[in-house]
């Protein structure tokens, strides 16, 4: 048995840094992997903060000007076909359509109504495909890290023991560099899943909201033309 005292392993870098470059280059690979994932994903958690801070602002400020009692006609006109908001873009597809459907004699086309649903049903459709972009990225982050990371700790712990064996040694100074080596990968594997699952799951709420939002808006615009058609 050793006897070696435990103060022979405090030169020992156990540091982040110094137990990524003791790492084999599995186990380097693996919290590269996990610290790429982490800053990929919280580049997204910042992205969508800002995005859907970006887009509630946006509803409540064309909810103010659609019910401004402004004419629809000269909120389109001054809006354009390309509006800068989702909740002027599904506006737009529904005043779009509304005017392609009147006849050079000025009736209107049959079934009309329906295809300004649908043509508003579709921009809605692009504009929850926008909100939802990078959602999935999150949800396998949140998902797979923490696999990834006892994937680490498992070759880790292997390594450490293959090390013990080697040196037929059991003192902490041999063992301790090992052990938090493995450790690490799970750590990173934990940082990297924890806010991405959060996230995923706040965000897909505030999405499901918003894009509620702009069905609600389709289906009184909707209302309000059908007035017109007389349906």
């Amino acid at each position: 048995m050793d006897t070696t005292p435990l103060g022979a392993g405090q030169d020992i870098d156990l540091s982040i840094i110094g137990l990524f470059l003791r790492a084999d280059l599995i186990g380097q690979l693996v919290l590269l992997v996990l610290v790429a994932a982490s800053f990929w994903a919280w580049a997204i958690i910042i992205q969508k903060l800002l995005d859907y801070r970006r887009a509630r602002a946006q509803a409540a400020e064309f909810d103010a000007a659609f019910w401004s009692g402004q004419p629809l006609d000269e909120l389109f006109d001054r809006l354009g076909p390309e509006p800068a908001s989702a909740p002027a873009r599904v506006f737009a597809a529904g005043m779009a359509e509304w005017r392609r459907s009147h006849r050079t004699d000025g009736a209107m086309i049959p079934g009309a109504r329906a295809r300004i649903d649908r043509s508003m049903d579709v921009a809605i459709a692009r504009e929850a495909q926008v909100h939802a972009a990078g959602l999935t990225f999150l949800a396998s982050v949140g998902s797979a890290s923490p696999f990834i990371g006892l994937f680490g700790t498992v070759w880790g712990i292997m390594r450490a023991f293959t090390d013990i064996a080697r040196a037929q040694n059991t003192n902490l100074a041999v063992v301790a560099p090992g052990i938090a080596e493995a450790l690490l990968a799970t750590a990173l594997g934990l940082l990297a899943a924890i806010p991405a699952v959060i996230f995923y799951n706040k965000f897909v709420n505030d999405s499901d909201r918003i894009v509620e939002g702009y069905e609600t808006f389709a289906d009184e615009f909707s209302t309000i033309l059908s007035r017109q058609l007389g349906d």
